[in-house]
């Protein structure tokens, strides 16, 4: 991924739809991939928009232009943030660290005890609880610190999906009651998407409310149309301001559901691995390429190219 695309094209070049946007990155040398650029984590944070990978970015107009912040500590693998606190970000780099800003990415302060020393595949903020964050380990389960990062312990194994475990790729923690007295935790894996209740109790498929009423009523079902089966989820997203509106990254292109994951719809064919929503505005999204980074202001119907640093 990176935040940059080549100088062949315009800094403003506009996407006029998903599929356009498809056709271009497959021209070879249009969307070439600048070097030293990859974005492995995206998020929004007191309406700007931060970009982490080989290099730590801000952005203050939707990835227009982009200024250097210092780096984290180490390789950036995964970033999040609370529209609570804005302020804050945190960030997991290689080797099981837990960096922390509180003053928008100009310094940071390392966390994580009680982790092993294994690298965190992804992080996520409680909905709910601006201090309480959740992040996962290939070949382990689901760890959480509810003390911004501080300290850890373990409280799930890894969904079983296709006939084993799977590792979890990405986190979202979604403001939509689970009807066990909390939220849910939704877990993009390598093989399918899963959520939990965050009292962490079981592992299941997103259905829709009022599913297992229809059936013993001997109504018909609600309707479900899921991600592709089988494929890997490696970003997922949700705004906090319209909790049911989720993104997700597959290797068949972006997906978008308006109702927390029961029905999704394509937004864009292109593959992104690294996605962040506007926590006020749901239509208001960055996706990171293997080529690009863009922004979207319509939910995902129109893309515009990041400019190059």
């Amino acid at each position: 991924m990176s935040d940059h695309h080549s100088a062949r094209m315009s800094r403003r070049t506009f996407i006029g739809s998903a599929v356009g946007l498809w056709a271009a990155t497959q021209t070879p040398g249009l969307w070439a991939q600048p070097a030293g650029r990859t974005v492995t984590g995206l998020t929004f944070s007191g309406g700007d928009v931060f970009a982490f990978g080989d290099r730590s970015l801000r952005s203050s107009n939707q990835g227009a232009t982009w200024t250097t912040i210092p780096d984290p500590g180490g390789q950036a693998v995964a970033v999040t943030s609370h529209p609570a606190t804005p302020r804050r970000l945190f960030v997991s780099v290689e080797g099981g660290r837990v960096e922390l800003s509180e003053d928008y990415g100009q310094s940071w302060r390392r966390h994580g005890k009680g982790l092993p020393d294994r690298t965190l595949n992804t992080l996520a903020v409680s909905a709910l609880q601006p201090s309480t964050l959740y992040a996962a380990i290939s070949g382990d389960g689901l760890w959480r610190s509810e003390d911004a990062g501080e300290s850890w312990e373990f409280v799930m194994d890894r969904p079983f999906l296709s006939g084993s475990e799977q590792d979890v790729r990405t986190l979202a923690s979604v403001d939509l009651a689970s009807g066990m007295g909390g939220i849910w935790l939704y877990a993009g894996t390598t093989a399918g998407l899963q959520r939990v209740p965050d009292c962490f109790c079981r592992w299941q498929d997103v259905q829709p409310q009022g599913a297992l009423d229809a059936l013993v009523e001997g109504e018909k079902a609600p309707t479900v149309m899921p991600l592709p089966e089988g494929e890997s989820v490696d970003a997922l997203v949700s705004c906090a301001a319209s909790p049911e509106r989720l993104y997700a990254a597959l290797p068949s292109g972006v997906w978008a559901s308006a109702d927390g994951g029961v029905i999704w719809s394509k937004a864009a064919p292109f593959v992104a691995t690294a996605l962040a929503v506007d926590p006020s505005d749901a239509d208001t999204l960055v996706a990171a390429t293997p080529a690009d980074l863009f922004h979207s202001r319509d939910g995902g119907q129109s893309w515009v190219a990041s400019a190059i640093l």
